[in-house]
Parts: structure tokens; sequence; C-alpha cells
């Protein structure tokens, strides 16, 4: 076999290649060399579902259960998935808001006298054990009808360990660019402003040290909050100066069209996914996914918030019909991570955890949040059924996933443990 050094010198860091076969990692995974890494993706909509027709039948459970109509798409990979009942943000309290809770528990959102804050998302957690070796840490995707989608406050489904709202790419173009367009501006010039944003930051760091002396309680608390603030732009900054002279990678699609919406978007943006995790680009992504271009692309003219509000007839129908198209889209995907083959002769999809739902189960009802999830990364029993005793906290499902990853934590958001019987 012919060597090569396979590493990329940056300005700061010796950097490993993803493990591609068609540089020569192929007889490397043959001799059980190459361990692929985990990677998390989290899929959230907003308006919930048809709680007639998404949900199993809750009298059968375990591996003896039939795919409810909504999820029939999803049926060649029945073996693939789970679905779990019973779970709730016992401090989500705002009817609409599809995914602001979804992934952070927010306990500390009841907080007396706080004005609103969330807590740490799921994939913020995952993020800093898995995205230490990435250009990105995590990447945030959005869509440009987040406004008709019924996700509520936010600037992505992410928000970072502060409780603060982290921003997200607004369009598959914009993703597909920040994967893998290589920025032009000369080297010396990118190095130049990267120091000039140390030199600022360090000059912040010394007013907040100057100002600290004698604050009462609650400022010493927005200080420290500051302070926070100040570590996680060191963070971003040591990011981009490792990764500052590393070129992107070809990417492995095209660049999307312009004015992608609806289904289109959704499909191109799922080709992204698993593009971004083909090329190791990131390990962690999240997906607020659209409902009222959905909606209008497969020419259903109610409006989104009157098909959550269904009554038998059009509005149910509406529902209905979103359901069952949003299952083919993820089976679309579930299809993808299976085709893409690892250097270790495994599947992206036996790598990867992914978690697919609301925190809304339908009309206004926040408890029993659908959930689903797929993946060999994260040990957990696939092709089950699981029914959980009544508002047993969602984060118990996250710290289940986040454990299973390889995270080492006790409690998310306001988790009373992990939940055993998804344990594999």
């Amino acid at each position: 076999m012919k060597t090569r050094r396979h590493f990329l010198r940056s300005t700061s860091a010796l950097i490993t290649l993803p493990a591609l076969e068609s540089i020569g990692f192929k007889a490397f995974a043959s001799a059980k060399t190459v361990t692929a890494p985990k990677r998390m993706i989290f899929l959230g909509f907003g308006w919930g579902v048809t709680n007639e027709t998404w949900f199993p039948d809750v009298k059968k459970t375990g591996t003896a259960w039939e795919l409810s109509e909504g999820l029939k798409p999803l049926a060649r990979h029945q073996k693939d998935i789970t679905v779990v009942q019973g779970c709730s943000n016992k401090y989500a309290n705002e009817a609409h808001w599809g995914s602001t809770f979804w992934l952070t528990g927010a306990n500390r959102y009841a907080e007396p006298g706080q004005s609103f804050h969330n807590s740490v998302s799921a994939d913020q957690v995952a993020a800093a054990h898995l995205g230490k070796d990435t250009r990105y840490a995590s990447l945030q995707l959005n869509s440009p009808d987040v406004a008709n989608s019924g996700h509520g406050p936010g600037l992505s489904m992410a928000w970072d360990v502060r409780g603060k709202p982290m921003a997200g790419l607004e369009n598959p173009v914009a993703a597909f660019h920040r994967l893998f367009s290589n920025d032009t501006t000369p080297l010396s010039e990118r190095q130049a402003m990267l120091a000039q944003k140390r030199s600022v930051l360090d000059a912040v760091r010394e007013d907040a040290r100057r100002v600290q002396v004698g604050l009462t309680k609650t400022d010493i608390d927005k200080l420290d909050e500051y302070y926070q603030s100040i570590r996680d732009i060191e963070v971003r900054l040591g990011k981009d100066e490792q990764w500052l002279s590393v070129p992107k990678i070809k990417p492995p699609i095209t660049e999307p069209k312009e004015g992608l919406a609806g289904k289109e978007e959704i499909q191109v943006m799922y080709d992204l996914i698993v593009a971004a995790l083909q090329t190791d680009s990131t390990r962690v992504l999240t997906y607020r996914q659209p409902v009222g271009t959905l909606l209008q692309s497969l020419a259903i003219k109610v409006a989104p918030h009157d098909m959550s509000h269904y009554t038998t007839g059009d509005r149910m129908a509406a529902s209905q019909k979103r359901d069952t198209t949003q299952s083919e889209l993820l089976a679309g995907l579930i299809d993808k991570l299976k085709a893409t083959k690892e250097a270790d002769g495994h599947s992206l999809f036996d790598h990867t955890c992914l978690a697919y739902g609301s925190n809304i189960r339908s009309v206004h009802f926040l408890d029993n949040c659908p959930t689903l999830l797929t993946g060999g990364a994260a040990n957990i029993k696939l092709g089950h059924h699981l029914v959980l005793p009544k508002d047993t906290p969602l984060a118990n499902v996250w710290l289940t996933l986040l454990n299973g990853m390889g995270v080492d934590a006790e409690r998310h958001g306001d988790s009373s443990g992990v939940v055993k019987p998804l344990i594999a």
C-alpha cells in the first residue's frame, strides 16, 4: 500500500483527517484500527402531531407493537426505531412553544424574580463532549419559516450553558457555505483579525475585573454570567485558530438552489446533515424544521395554527397529511444514513443517535411529547414502543441518550434519572 501522511497542519495543532476510504483508510479499517466517531442529530417541529393517529396503541408495547397511521411510512425501518410515550417538560407552560423547552427541561425557568431564560440544551451538552475534534462543535439549522412553525422563542433549538439562545443557519444555502465554502481572505489577514479579537477580549476582561469590588450579590451573578460569555468567546476563538489554515473538505453534494421551502427544504437539509456527518465537519446537529411552508408545499390551504386546533374534517386531514409527509421525509433520511458507509465497514446510521419530536403533543397539550429515537450510537433498544408513567421528565430520555453517547452526566434539566427500559 502506498504510504501517505493523513494529517493537516494548522497554526496550533495537528488535525487528523476523517476516515476516508478513497485515500487509503480502507486497509486501516480492515485491520480494525479505525474507530468511527459517534454523532447526534435532533430534529424538532412545532404544532405537535395528530393525537389520534400518530401515537402507537398504548396496549401494544415492547417489540409487539404496530406502527400507527402517521408513522407507517417508516415501516421499512420499524426494527430500528423506538417510540417513547409518557414524557413531558414540567416547566413548559406555553402552548405554542414547540421547541423552546424541548431539549432543555428549562430547570431554571421557574426561579423567582427571574426574567425568561432557558437552561442548556442536550445538543450542547453532547457538543462539549463530541465536538472537540471537529471544525464545528455543533451546527444549528433553521428554516426561514420559523414564525409559522410553532417553535417559540430562541434563535435555534440550541441553548448554551447560560441558557442563552444560539444562532442558527437560516436556509440550506447558508448551511452549505458554512460547511464547504472556504474563506478567500488571505491567511495573514485572518490571523490579524483573530489577534485583534483576542486583544479586545483581553481589554474587556480587564475592565470586568476593575468593577467587581463592592458589588451586590445580584450584580455578582450578572458579572459571573458576563464572565461565562467571555469564556464562550474564548472557546470559539480557540476553535477558529485551530482550523484557520485547514481548508474545508470538498462537498459530497451540490450547492442547493436558493429559495427552497417546505418539503424540498427539509429534504435538502437532511442531505446536508448527512454530508456534514460524512465529512466529519461536525458531530452534533439540530434542525428546527418548518411546518407552515411544508403545508403550502403539500397544497394544504389550512393555516398551520388552525391545523393544530383540528377537529374532524379539513383541519384533521391537514394534520394527518403533515404527519405522513414528515414520516416519509424521516424515512428518507434514515435511508441515507444507512446507505452511507464508514471506513470501519459499518454505516453512518450505526454511529449516529437521532431524536425526532416536539414539545407539543397536539393543540395546546404539553404532555406526552411525541418522541421517536433511532440510530445505533447511544446503546438504546431499537424496534420498541415504550409507554412510561405519565409526566416522566423528557429530560430523562435526553440523559439516557447522553450517557449512551459517553457523556458523563448525572442529570439534565429536570431529569430524575435515566430511562432503564430504554437501555440496551
